[in-house]
């Protein structure tokens, strides 16, 4: 076994296998951008060596560096996590020629898996199924869309390099083509280096439903069963499960047969997943799966494997890096149980799930009954360059309709503060009566969307209660003495306060009344609250509203005021009032502001140019994805503010517009 390792990673994954590689007393070595010098990775480990500044391409995608960290730590082997270089066999091959170990599969596997059209021709003939489709060299788009005709609508297309949805658009016409074809393009060139597509059927009730398999140096190959990646948005994975629902024994041995089939057809060593697409219209079957890709790495939601089948994968990947056999045969693994992973993000799914940046001010995850794997901590900063992840919360029981409770449990108690969360959306998804009776699909987020990203206004209690915490009174007394609460005590009369809350466009114009010790009375002009404050609670305080008691968490942080009640996250603010009406004039729709930090990909509008609301202006790329920008409304281009290739800053202007009259 090895003696020292280093991680060739950042967040999450890096933690993840520092914790394993100190369970079993290997040294670790992480490396570090300049954004991540105070990351938890880097403090986590037995020792931290920076790498370069915070764009990727010059810190975590340089080869050169993190091997010159790696020999200048004393580092045995490299471990690459998953993203970045994890499935560049030019990595593997310059890790190798230094003398180390790489703690994966070889450059050869990679490279045949590393295409989708090579690796799909590759499977076919080693006897794996296949989605149809056009795999060929040929790129003019002419000859695409001719092929795309030929399937017949609607297809999808792919970027024959990477993964994670990049590069990735389903189209439903032949006049979106040309489009969809471009955006593809300008997404996989950015991700990967590399623009070239392949063109498919597109599955009208598809499953993604994927096997991990596992080989060892002595040529031995098991797989562990599947998982069910059908949860998506953008072609990106949410909720994952393991055992796949609904899933018959004749068909969990035929993906798990043809699984093995494909990692032995290229000598594969370490840890892998088979990725099939499933045509669900008439139920799962054993002769509706097809081959998509091989990810030739660990995959994010590799915990819900590990929590069905008792195993550790990261150990696995590190004995079987050191030479070792597989641990297990494949008789001896086994389904115990049933899990979820959810993914949580920085991300505002009321914004169509733009990425979001700041400060975690507040983060508490419970993790009494479930498994946290997490790379931030409280005071951690969400950067713009890197993917948002917060955190991934791995459920474990031993029914599916346990599990999925317990998922739902943890994300209610919840508390993050200081940046923006798809936190609610996670929750909704867990209650959705079609994920509840596992009949899950790739295409169940989008058609349900509107239901699952709630937009209703807060309660009236809970406005109240954000008063109270805005003032700093939602707390339980302390002692007899009125100075233990500045709450705005009088000798004669009761104290009242008044106050300003904002959510989203709404104005709270509140009166908060002291109404005895811990008691209070809250109004609007509409309506009133009695609220008492009985006493702490775990996460917040106990508080009864009008009689009734419930939990209460709130923090607050700056002019922002989070309140966390019933499993939802209310964001209020207190409005600097003199600064209210220049707010209102900048949040006026003849503008286009930048809603995250990002880089000017394309530009489709120029001055003059007369557009509708809605229509596509701009295309901002941020954390590896495209967002198009639409125009806030009606009008006449009248300026452009920024040009393609500018970086920009979250709220910089983008163009400006001369309104269309009413």
């Amino acid at each position: 076994m090895f003696q020292k390792i280093l991680i060739a990673n950042r967040g999450e994954i890096a933690c993840r296998v520092i914790r394993t590689a100190r369970r079993l007393g290997i040294a670790t070595v992480a490396v570090y951008s300049d954004a991540d010098a105070d990351a938890w990775h880097a403090a986590l480990a037995d020792e931290a060596l920076g790498i370069g500044p915070a764009p990727a391409v010059d810190s975590y995608l340089r080869i050169d560096r993190i091997v010159a960290a790696a020999k200048a730590a004393g580092a045995e082997a490299v471990h690459p996590g998953y993203g970045f270089l994890a499935e560049n066999p030019a990595f593997v091959e310059a890790v190798e020629a230094a003398g180390l170990v790489f703690i994966g599969p070889s450059a050869e596997a990679m490279r045949a898996m590393g295409l989708k059209d090579a690796a799909k021709a590759l499977m076919q003939k080693a006897g794996v199924p296949i989605v149809p489709g056009y795999h060929g060299e040929r790129q003019d788009p002419a000859h695409l869309a001719e092929q795309a005709a030929g399937l017949g609508y609607p297809v999808l297309i792919k970027a024959r390099a990477g993964g994670g949805g990049k590069g990735m658009r389903r189209v439903d016409a032949p006049d979106g083509f040309a489009a969809a074809l471009d955006s593809a393009r300008r997404e996989a060139a950015a991700a990967f280096g590399d623009d070239a597509v392949l063109i498919e059927t597109y599955v009208s009730q598809p499953r993604h439903i994927e096997i991990q398999v596992f080989g060892d140096r002595q040529g031995q190959v098991v797989h562990l069963f599947e998982r069910d990646c059908s949860l998506q948005r953008r072609h990106q994975k949410v909720l994952e499960e393991a055992p796949a629902p609904g899933m018959p024994a004749a068909m969990r041995a035929a993906m798990g047969t043809a699984a093995v089939r494909a990692a032995e057809a290229i000598g594969y060593v370490g840890a892998g997943t088979v990725e099939f697409i499933t045509d669900a219209s008439a139920g799962l079957r054993p002769d509706r799966f097809y081959f998509m890709e091989m990810n030739t790495r660990l995959q994010v939601e590799h915990p819900v494997t590990e929590a069905i089948t008792k195993v550790d994968l990261v150990e696995w990947q590190l004995r079987v890096a050191a030479g070792e056999p597989l641990p297990l045969r494949q008789e001896q693994l086994a389904i115990t149980g049933w899990a979820f992973e959810a993914r949580l993000y920085a991300e505002d799914p009321a914004k169509g799930f733009l990425p979001a940046i700041g400060r975690l001010e507040r983060l508490d995850l419970p993790a009494d009954r479930v498994r946290i794997d997490s790379g931030v901590r409280p005071g951690d900063r969400i950067a713009p360059y890197y993917d948002p992840m917060i955190a991934k919360i791995v459920s474990h029981g031993p029914t599916r309709a346990t599990a999925l409770n317990q998922l739902a449990a943890a994300l209610g108690q919840a508390r993050i503060a200081g940046t923006v969360t798809n936190l609610e959306f996670l929750g909704a998804l867990c209650r959705h009566p079609g994920v509840a009776a596992g009949a899950v699909d790739t295409g169940l987020i989008e058609r349900d969307l509107g239901q699952l990203v709630r937009s209703d206004p807060p309660p009236a209690e809970a406005v109240a209660l954000a008063g109270l915490a805005a003032l700093g009174l939602l707390a339980p007394a302390q002692g007899d003495d009125p100075w233990d609460r500045l709450v705005g005590w009088r000798a004669w009369q009761p104290a009242e306060h008044h106050l300003t809350l904002l959510w989203q466009d709404e104005t709270y114009a509140l009166a908060v009344l002291l109404d005895g010790r811990g008691r209070f009375r809250v109004s609007l002009a509409e309506w009133t609250v009695e609220i008492d404050v009985l006493g702490p609670a775990e996460g917040g305080c106990r508080v009864a509203l009008d009689g009734r008691r419930q939990d209460v968490g709130s923090h607050l942080h700056g002019d922002q005021v989070s309140l966390f009640l019933a499993g939802r996250h209310y964001a209020f603010q207190r409005p600097d009032l003199l600064a209210a009406p220049a707010m209102a004039a900048a949040a006026g729709g003849d503008r286009l502001l930048a809603p995250m930090p990002g880089l000017v990909r394309v530009i489709f509008a120029a001055p003059g140019q007369v557009v509708r609301q809605g229509e596509p202006l701009l295309v901002l790329e941020a954390m590896k994805m495209e967002h198009s920008l639409p125009a806030p409304a009606n009008g006449v281009v009248a300026e452009l503010a920024v040009r393609a290739g500018d970086q920009v800053q979250a709220g910089a202007l983008l163009l400006t517009l001369t309104l269309a009259e009413p």
